[in-house]
């Protein structure tokens, strides 16, 4: 695949914030640009060892979110709902020095991009959502409801052992991904899993597959949105199972800088075989931003 590994090198970094040992890796000088990026659900810092490289002129730092790769599991009365990550990457952005920065999401880590970006506007130069914006609303009153669901998956999956393999290739197997090849695979499921007598088993917290105990309503959504006053750009993939006319249609109409561009892919499209384009037009977009920002 071009771009992994062969124009940067990946450099794994770690860091201790509020008692929780983060993990993730990095592409690129701490003299160059800072650039934020934060993985899919139940992916990690690794599904970006293909797009990264190619962002050159920025330090690309990808974490590993609580729960999944190298990071820490939170404590078992802790949630994964998508803003309890909020505080550990402020913490990280703190260790690495970045009063501002570039950030950049892909699903499940762009919604939390866009909910990190919302709540501190001046910090974030840009934003780069790929494939997400925003969860989708539940209406109030199902909030009793959404609880229930919540507080039973808790129970269920705090007593659920993680699922073992007899090799790695199993493992691979069994995280198949539409429009990934077993070895792009396999770089996210190597960083998910660790050796065990039976195998391997993997790391990634159970609970993640859990119902959130509180969804944003479209009125929050709303204004999470109409927060972002910074430029942003939107990838959607257009064969994507999250691709939805409506979807950024919605955002087009709040977010008031909003650039919206159809990837020929699928949803880890950052991980195709188009994934030079996708980085010459990040990286098209990023420099249009940073000259407009004071020297």
């Amino acid at each position: 695949m071009t771009g992994q590994g062969s124009l940067r090198p990946a450099v794994p970094m770690q860091w201790r914030v509020n008692n929780l040992l983060l993990a993730g890796l990095s592409w690129g000088d701490s003299d160059e640009k800072p650039l934020l990026a934060l993985h899919g659900w139940l992916d990690n810092a690794a599904s970006f060892a293909y797009l990264a490289p190619l962002l050159t002129g920025f330090h690309v730092v990808a974490l590993d979110l609580t729960g999944h790769g190298h990071s820490a599991r939170r404590s078992l009365d802790a949630s994964y709902q998508i803003w309890d990550d909020l505080p550990e990457i402020l913490g990280v952005l703190d260790a690495l020095g970045w009063d501002s920065f570039y950030l950049m999401g892909h699903s499940r880590g762009a919604i939390i991009s866009t909910l990190l970006a919302s709540a501190f506007p001046e910090r974030v130069h840009s934003l780069v959502l790929l494939d997400a914006v925003s969860p989708e609303a539940v209406a109030e009153d199902k909030f009793p409801q959404q609880m229930r669901t919540a507080l039973v998956d808790k129970r269920r999956l705090l007593s659920r052992a993680s699922r073992t393999f007899p090799s790695l290739e199993d493992a691979v197997e069994s995280r198949a991904v539409n429009g990934l090849s077993a070895a792009e695979v396999r770089m996210m499921v190597e960083r998910n899993v660790q050796e065990c007598p039976a195998g391997v088993v993997w790391t990634t917290d159970p609970r993640l597959r859990g119902a959130s105990l509180v969804k944003l309503t479209q009125g929050q959504i709303r204004a999470v949105l109409q927060g972002l006053s910074m430029p942003v750009l939107l990838m959607v993939a257009a064969q994507s199972h999250l691709h939805r006319a409506s979807w950024y249609e919605f955002a087009q109409s709040l977010i008031a800088r909003l650039w919206v561009q159809e990837v020929a892919g699928g949803h880890h499209f950052h991980m195709e075989s188009c994934v030079t384009d996708v980085a010459q037009n990040i990286k098209v977009f990023l420099s249009s931003i940073s000259q407009e920002l004071p020297a």
